[in-house]
């Protein structure tokens, strides 16, 4: 009888060799071999499970112990990997686990321009680098082989040892404390818990805090405990009457990773020069300070960041050879501008990475999109991100791009959570970044996605990354990574080549650049207010000095003696040139929501100084019918002026402003208003702009105006091409001349 087709597919189906691995979920045989190694072996005929439980055990048994791994990041993704989020409450029920306990020689690079919370307030003060992102994965460090091998602890001696320094370290103050001892009642943990030698070493960095002018004073502020504890380590380790410098850093922190159990050189700053980040935006704005990222919401994908230096980058050589050296270099999640970007454009740490060639270089990519940062698509506004995206963000971003940088990018596998927690994130407008595999693959990097989540937190239907999981996952990732590596050449090109650092031009800490404000707020005025307004200087870094120099003080006007026209605007501040000071309205001031505009308005207008010797507005008739009116600007003579643009840059911002020059001397500008058409005078214009400009959240009216930059442009409407021309050289006026940044450094 003769075969039918039937039958001879029935014979190929028996015949075709299947693989055990073929049982398992995933893609690819990096993949599979991690499901198999988190999840166990699936159930399958014996000779099958015994092959995978073989290999299994295979995996679990391989000795990385002596695997140099290094970690690079910023507080919360870095320390969340490395030995979990330790500002969490839950953390001390579990503070030994995550990559530090399968590869014990791991150390952190991690990022230092941070500037909110107690960073913040530490900068204002003291000379130092970040130290907030620093103290984070340093109490994240402490491996319980530390504690155990320095003070002959138990292991559940051990963990004791570590939830106090948790609640220690962790501890946060809004009334500063006035002795040791009252401090260490208000953290309401019993220090006796600790070895001998710890709590002597610690008493006495404690004691040093208080006795130390300088670290005294800082107190003052609120502040993170162990912020303060690292810096007193610093401190106590540099020269007399010097600043810190990389000696006394470094020795700092060495001596506390060793005092708490995270080890000598566990962890690492990426820079030992104080540093701040530049935030360049689609639509042109270029604002500083690490907050202007999550805190502005600009409307407007991120274009660049840039790091800017208070003085030469110095990057510690302890640094760069534990680069060079490292057999696993890992890229941890957390802000795509703020974490690894600021870290590899520090000049010398990108080279580093590429000169190591034979280290297994992975990114972690984020699960989650963040406001401010990956909610908008740089070059398309109207999609969502994409894995490609983030990819294609750090190329635009990392001097040379990413060739050999990372060649890995692993993921947490969507599939393998549950529908309904997915939903529940949607609900609260917490979206994941999307996988396009394809996208990256055809890029020439490989995709992996895993189950590297956190057991625990699905439980309570959350989705973090789970340190123990991810540990894991590099692991499998290690066993076979010389024989998956991909050989194709990447597809990107670099957009960005420069390395040469950013300083910044005073080469000013943070704390010197608000020295060089007190003279200027040596002016009448309400100590609250002028408190506000030094936390308005704070929080804005691009305002100048000069920025002050017209103004002669500031005063509250009771709301029954405000007598101002508000014809243009409800704005309840202004600058007076005739005696060069702001006045705000008294109930505009003590409106929490309305007080930092109430001060940046006038404070942009105070830049045009006493430059109008006279303003008009006249009627514009045709007949006997008032078809318009006619705004007319009466300029002072040049060398009657007080203002803070040259002659030059004030007819620039004239012409932006649609004002007309009608006389050969220019001091007479003119503006034609139709009909009832609205008017802006270019005093309240520029004030009203330049608290857009440092945060768009302060002018609406403004943010209305520019939000045609962002809109999709038509040649069959001529005149919306017009506007957005001006829109964007208004911005350009702002960036360049109003705050000064170099155009050729950033790509102008």
């Amino acid at each position: 009888m003769t075969d039918s087709p039937l039958s001879e597919s029935l014979a190929k189906a028996v015949d075709a060799r299947f693989q055990p691995i073929d049982l398992l979920p995933g893609r690819t045989v990096v993949e599979k071999l991690i499901e198999l190694l988190l999840s166990g072996v699936p159930t399958c005929p014996p000779s099958m499970s015994t092959i995978l439980q073989q290999a299994r055990e295979e995996l679990q048994g391989k000795d990385t112990s002596d695997l140099k791994v290094i970690v690079l990041g910023g507080g919360s993704g870095l320390s969340n990997i490395l030995g979990g989020d330790s500002r969490q409450s839950a953390w001390p029920n579990d503070p030994f686990s995550g990559l530090k306990e399968i590869f014990p020689r791991a150390k952190s690079i991690v990022c230092v321009t941070d500037d909110g919370g107690s960073t913040g307030e530490l900068l204002k003060d003291l000379p130092l680098i970040s130290l907030g992102d620093l103290r984070h994965v340093l109490l994240s460090s402490i491996q319980l082989v530390n504690l155990v091998d320095r003070y002959s602890l138990s292991q559940d001696r051990a963990q004791r040892v570590a939830s106090f320094l948790h609640s220690l370290f962790n501890f946060r103050y809004e009334q500063p404390p006035l002795s040791v001892a009252q401090l260490l009642a208000d953290c309401k943990n019993d220090p006796s818990s600790l070895p001998l030698n710890m709590a002597v070493e610690l008493s006495e960095l404690l004691e040093y805090i208080f006795s130390d002018a300088e670290l005294s004073r800082a107190m003052q502020r609120p502040h993170c405990l162990g912020n303060l504890l690292l810096a007193a380590a610093i401190y106590r380790h540099k020269e007399d009457d010097k600043d810190p410098d990389e000696r006394a850093i470094l020795a700092g922190l060495h001596w506390l990773g060793d005092i708490i159990g995270a080890g000598k050189g566990a962890v690492l700053p990426c820079t030992v020069t104080p540093a701040h980040l530049n935030i360049l935006y689609a639509n042109g704005v270029l604002v500083a300070g690490e907050n202007k990222s999550d805190g502005g919401y600009r409307n407007s994908p991120i274009r660049r960041v840039f790091v800017e230096f208070a003085d030469d980058p110095l990057v510690p050589e302890q640094t760069l050879t534990a680069i060079t050296q490292a057999d696993i270099i890992l890229f941890a999640p957390g802000s795509l501008y703020t974490s690894i970007i600021p870290i590899l454009q520090i000049p010398g740490i990108a080279e580093a990475v590429r000169f190591n060639s034979k280290a297994l270089k992975i990114l972690v990519a984020n699960l989650w999109i963040q406001k401010g940062e990956t909610d908008l698509v740089w070059n398309d506004a109207h999609r969502k991100f994409h894995v490609s995206d983030l990819i294609k963000a750090y190329n635009r971003n990392i001097p040379g791009g990413i060739k050999d940088i990372f060649a890995q990018v692993l993921l947490l596998g969507l599939r393998d959570i549950p529908g309904s927690i997915l939903q529940n994130y949607a609900l609260e407008d917490k979206m994941p970044i999307l996988l396009d595999r394809g996208e990256v693959w055809n890029i020439g990097l490989t995709p992996i996605e895993a189950k590297i989540f956190s057991d625990a937190s699905l439980a309570i239907r959350k989705v973090h990354h789970g340190q123990a999981a991810l540990a894991q996952a590099v692991k499998a990732i290690w066993s076979v990574h010389h024989q998956t590596q991909r050989l194709e050449p990447l597809q990107l090109e670099a957009k960005w080549d420069n390395n040469l650092p950013l300083i910044s031009r005073q080469r000013l800490t943070p704390a010197a650049r608000m020295r060089c404000f007190q003279p200027l707020l040596d002016i009448p005025m309400q100590s609250m207010v002028r408190q506000a307004l030094q936390d308005i200087l704070w929080t804005h870094w691009d305002i100048l000095p000069e920025h002050l120099g017209n103004i002669k003080g500031v005063t509250l006007v009771k709301k029954a003696d405000w007598h101002r026209c508000q014809q243009w605007d409800n704005v309840f501040s202004f600058y007076d040139p005739d005696d060069g000071e702001i006045k705000i309205r008294e109930d505009a001031f003590f409106d929490l929501k309305r007080r930092e505009a109430s001060l940046l308005i006038p404070l942009g207008q105070a830049l045009l100084g006493n430059y109008a010797s006279q303003r008009e507005l006249l009627p514009v008739a045709n007949g006997d019918q008032e078809v318009g009116k006619m705004y007319r600007l009466h300029l002072r003579p040049v060398q009657e002026r007080n203002c803070f643009f040259s002659e030059v840059e004030l007819a620039e911002y004239l012409q932006l402003v649609r004002m007309v020059k009608v006389d050969d001397a220019g001091l007479l500008y003119t503006r034609l208003i139709n009909g009832h058409e609205g008017f802006t005078p270019p005093g309240l214009l520029l004030g009203l702009t330049y608290a857009w400009y440092l945060d768009n959240r302060h002018a609406a009216h403004i943010e209305y105006k520019m939000a045609i930059t962002s809109l999709t442009t038509s040649d069959l409407v001529p005149e919306q091409l017009k506007m957005m021309g001006r829109r964007e050289r208004m911005v350009r006026f702002f960036r360049k001349v109003v705050f000064r940044h170099d155009e050729a450094v950033y790509g102008y």
